[in-house]
């Protein structure tokens, strides 16, 4: 059932940045997108919650459930919508897969946590495949000032999400009893609040330009597949395995984001573009290697005592 339900999650959130350039191309003005997204999926997960007998709905009383939602969605999600109307899916995808370095930094920065050697050897390779991957749009003679800054904006976006995952893991540490699920809803409704707000003051509606199917559909996906069910499933795994097991899908989904997109949206997908890819997940797998030998070790006892 684990391994059922963790290569469900992986395909998910392989799917969701191509769903999400479907809507963004489609029409649908970017924050407007997002901010739908998440405020939807967030109050139907309350909602739902709450009519198991859950008190869910005080959660949006705490400023920490706010300040969660500014950094891991309102300010990871922004940046992201935006930016993919100017990049190909799958490199914002492997972009995003740069999380766990922007909490590494944040950590450093903030709390004055040294990191180890293997760690800045895992950064280095990772920023090695960032420099690959914007090198023909930096080498080009003209380059496009719209796909750097998107660039660039999703990596920006990555300290909002790192800063969220910070708060939220201090907050759960701290009071055992909330439930991950609902503190989940309350700051994706919290950031979606956000992002729908700033929407109605800084983007313009045309529906005439919208194409309605693929628009609709794009956001309904997002909404119960990408949103309620992908993050109910990390939040599931969290609870069946352990803290790392499922966050190993950074090292899957953007390798499946890359080939989704070339292969039903005819992007790009070149040399560098997968030299790139490659560089950064290895960088990032070499980062989370502790972790990873840690979670490999008491199985291989297992196996010895077992046989």
């Amino acid at each position: 059932m684990v391994v059922l339900l963790y290569s469900l999650m992986c395909a998910i959130f392989g799917t969701t940045f191509l769903a999400i350039k479907l809507g963004v191309e489609a029409g649908l003005p970017p924050l407007l997108s997002a901010g739908a997204r998440f405020l939807a999926a967030g109050a139907l997960l309350l909602l739902w919650l709450r009519l198991r007998g859950k008190p869910s709905f005080r959660l949006l009383a705490r400023k920490e459930t706010w300040l969660i939602g500014f950094g891991s969605t309102f300010i990871t999600f922004a940046t992201l919508y935006w930016a993919e109307q100017h990049l190909d899916s799958g490199t914002a995808a492997v972009l995003s897969a740069t999380a766990p370095i922007a909490i590494l930094w944040l950590q450093s920065a903030v709390w004055n946590k040294r990191s180890t050697k293997l760690e800045r050897r895992g950064t280095v390779v990772s920023f090695a495949g960032v420099v690959v991957l914007l090198l023909p749009s930096l080498t080009a003679a003209h380059p496009s000032t719209p796909w750097l800054i998107g660039c660039l904006l999703v990596l920006l976006g990555q300290l909002g999400y790192a800063s969220g995952s910070l708060l939220q893991r201090h907050l759960l540490a701290k009071e055992p009893s909330l439930s991950p699920i609902a503190l989940n809803a309350g700051q994706m409704l919290a950031g979606g609040a956000g992002m729908t707000l700033l929407s109605l003051f800084t983007e313009r509606i045309d529906t005439a330009s919208v194409d309605a199917v693929p628009a609709v559909a794009s956001l309904l996906y997002l909404i119960a597949v990408g949103s309620m069910l992908g993050h109910s499933l990390y939040a599931w795994l969290l609870r069946a395995t352990n803290a790392f097991f499922p966050s190993t899908w950074l090292y899957v989904s953007p390798a499946l984001a890359l080939g989704l997109g070339a292969a039903l949206y005819g992007e790009r997908l070149n040399g560098l573009t997968a030299a790139g890819a490659l560089l950064v997940l290895a960088g990032i797998a070499l980062l989370r290697l502790p972790e990873l030998k840690t979670q490999l070790r008491p199985s291989k006892r297992s196996e010895r005592e077992a046989a």
